[in-house]
């Protein structure tokens, strides 16, 4: 079954609808460093209103714990909003009320009162069953955003039918959170690049030091088993390291001697991996190969950002640190597809599915 679209919707002229977009910008001492999110929300939000909706837009923004948190207000993103999309009005922090994260029934009876519609554009809370996502499409007539369902069929091209070779880049801290999407990536791809912290857990299993670099010991069995699964692994063969001092640096091979902590890939390891994305027809990327934030430790993920914009392929850039690093060396408009949400592209890709998805396709509308 497929997901209902706007055209799905029955006639919008006066009605009421509540929009779930996915506004949690980042913000600096009350000023959104980047309004991305809020533009992409904008052509479903100019086809809503282009056919008569009145539209209630409402988001989650930060981790505010079930309570409000000045902090996490909504006033700035209200602001812009108001700017890009006049005539929109914009709901409190969802999660300012503790209703939101439990998925409470009551939280969804005070969303749906004295709306009409329902519009889920926030792929990038897809995969939460939270109030705002899975509530509204059992009320109301319900359909995915421009964004929400181009975001669906993109990583489900990527499922199903992506252009061969097709390579996968996966970095950021840990091998637990992304141990699913690995295991998924590797029944589809020609080759995984591993980089940023991740990499040095691989790093043990291959029986290699890593001094005070980022490391979990429970998982060096799964990485090994990994390792020896037949498919085909990359990992660095040179790291940027940090002294203990917090203020020298060196390039060591893949073992980091005591004290030391690795913070990005090397140039030789930057190089190997440029290659296998640049002899590649489909790319998808997920996690910074470093700590990119600091100029000592930029290296690797600027090389790599580089080679995905200069790919042929078709390329996917998988949200959050990523779309960062993108943005950061202006590289933005290079990509095949830039994902607002990096969590639940994973889940897609490792699931086949996200509680929002089953939540639209069971909506009273659904095709």
């Amino acid at each position: 079954m497929r997901l209902p679209v706007l055209e799905d919707l029955p006639d919008l002229s006066g009605k009421r609808v509540l929009l779930r977009a996915d506004f949690n910008v980042p913000l600096s001492d009350g000023t959104i460093e980047d309004d991305r999110r809020i533009r992409a929300a904008l052509p479903t939000i100019e086809w809503l209103q282009e056919r008569g909706a009145r539209i209630t837009a409402c988001s989650h923004l930060g981790r505010p714990k079930g309570k409000p948190d000045p902090r996490f207000s909504m006033d700035p993103v209200r602001q812009r909003l108001g700017q890009l999309a006049p005539g929109v009005d914009l709901l409190e922090n969802l999660r300012f009320d503790p209703g939101e994260e439990a998925g409470d029934e009551s939280f969804v009876d005070g969303l749906v009162e004295g709306r009409d519609l329902y519009v889920d554009d926030a792929f990038g809370a897809a995969h939460r069953a939270h109030a705002s996502i899975v509530g509204p499409p059992a009320r109301l007539p319900s359909a995915g955003g421009r964004l929400l369902v181009r975001e669906v069929e993109v990583l489900g091209g990527l499922l199903h039918q992506p252009a061969r070779p097709f390579a996968a880049l996966l970095g950021g801290a840990k091998v637990s959170d992304k141990l699913g999407a690995i295991r998924a990536l590797l029944e589809r791809v020609e080759v995984l690049l591993v980089g940023g912290g991740m990499c040095f857990t691989f790093l043990a299993a291959l029986g290699h030091t890593v001094g005070d670099s980022l490391l979990e010991p429970g998982q060096v069995d799964t990485c090994r088993q990994l390792l020896d699964s037949g498919r085909r692994i990359m990992v660095p063969t040179d790291i940027v390291a940090l002294a203990p001092d917090g203020r020298h640096t060196r390039q060591v091979g893949r073992t980091v001697p005591d004290g030391w902590r690795g913070m990005d890939i090397g140039p030789g390891t930057a190089a190997e991996f440029a290659d296998e994305i640049t002899a590649a027809s489909t790319v998808f990327w997920n996690g910074p190969m470093g700590v990119f934030e600091d100029e000592r430790f930029a290296a690797g993920t600027r090389a790599v950002a580089q080679a995905v914009a200069a790919c042929r392929g078709f390329t996917v850039v998988g949200g959050g640190d990523s779309a960062s690093a993108v943005a950061r060396f202006g590289l933005t408009d290079r990509v095949g597809h830039l994902s607002t949400g990096g969590g639940a592209a994973l889940e897609l890709l490792e699931h086949g599915d996200l509680p929002g998805l089953v939540a639209l396709r069971e909506a009273p509308n659904a095709p």
